[in-house]
């Protein structure tokens, strides 16, 4: 008997540097890898065939009509290579009964070490400075920084991500505040308080974002909220655009209520992360505003991007892959499952 032909699955949103890695953790040759470098939306469905699996990444759209159009040609499979999942209709692909899987936890610490990266470098103009030394300018003015011994580091949303940052925060010697509708318990043996998001914001001199994009955290970082929050506070953000309100956060920045500003995702970044835009004309007005300022730091969605979260991207993506085809729907893995269940 021949054997039967290998999974296909095409890739959208994808870079050299993910077809090395996952035709590397593709040893076996186990599924068939059919890659796209432009993002997957309602427009560029056409360039699909007949894949058995569709792996797509943070600024793929994957919205009712697409799925439509995936479980008419027989998809069987949606495979998220990251952890977050707000641009996939869930409920519609559970109502199709079309698993969904995920990377529920990619080396946490990739993202938690950038939080630090953006921290550090605002907190001591690390960028300034660089760029002063080449140009042989070695004065100090300007460039003045603060201990982050002793400050108070608020970490909203304690999953993974947020306890590598809690981790790293106890060794640079910072008192931290935690919030979570689901506490973990653990981190109080590490001297962590966990309190109301309203304490929280109040009491921080920096504030870190570690939670999903949800109905419910959609803006949570709003005109409200920056107003409650310290002075001259610090607020980054490496989790997901759209928990920020960018119009409202400007505003602070132009008052001075907000000090210093760390980004790795943006809320339109879809329009230009993960692509070349140095010879184009931006037509993203706020975020042209945005980049403005001296005090804000905009890096391009990069927390992730080391060499050991994506070989665990790849390893854990393919798994998922296989084990679809084996109608195997792990829930740490599936959000949607199959129709047998």
């Amino acid at each position: 008997m021949p054997s039967e032909p290998p999974v296909r699955v095409d890739f959208f949103s994808c870079k050299p540097y993910d077809r090395r890695y996952f035709e590397t953790a593709n040893h076996g040759n186990e599924v068939a890898l059919h890659f796209h470098e432009f993002r997957l939306t309602p427009d560029t469905l056409h360039t699909l065939e007949a894949p058995d699996t569709l792996c797509v990444f943070v600024n793929d759209v994957v919205n009712s009509d697409v799925i439509d159009y995936l479980v008419a040609r027989g998809t069987k499979h949606i495979a998220l290579r990251c952890a977050g999942f707000n641009n996939v209709d869930i409920n519609h692909a559970r109502a199709c009964h079309l698993p969904v899987s995920r990377v529920p936890a990619y080396s946490p610490q990739a993202v938690a070490e950038h939080t630090f990266a953006l921290i550090m470098t605002l907190n001591r103009r690390l960028h300034k400075a660089y760029n002063r030394v080449r140009e042989n300018n070695f004065s100090l003015e300007g460039l003045l920084g603060f201990n982050l011994h002793g400050k108070t580091l608020g970490v909203i949303g304690t999953g993974k991500i947020g306890r590598s940052v809690v981790n790293i925060a106890r060794g640079f010697g910072c008192d931290v505040l935690c919030y979570d509708p689901n506490p973990d318990p653990s981190l109080a043996t590490k001297g962590v308080m966990y309190t109301s998001l309203e304490q929280l914001l109040q009491r921080s001199d920096i504030v870190s974002l570690h939670c999903p994009l949800t109905r419910d955290t959609y803006h949570m970082i709003n005109e409200h909220t920056l107003a409650s929050m310290k002075p001259g506070v610090m607020l980054i953000n490496t989790s997901r655009g759209g928990l920020v309100d960018t119009q409202a956060v400007i505003g602070a920045l132009k008052r001075g209520h907000v000090g210093y500003l760390g980004l790795d995702v943006y809320e339109m970044e879809s329009e230009l992360f993960f692509e070349d835009k140095s010879l184009n004309i931006i037509q993203d007005d706020v975020f042209e505003r945005l980049s403005t300022f001296p005090n804000v730091l905009i890096t391009g969605h990069q927390g992730f991007f080391t060499h050991e979260a994506l070989q665990q991207i790849a390893d854990v993506t393919l798994s998922n892959i296989i084990a679809a085809g084996q109608q195997r729907f792990d829930p740490t893995y599936f959000l949607s499952p199959g129709a047998e269940q």
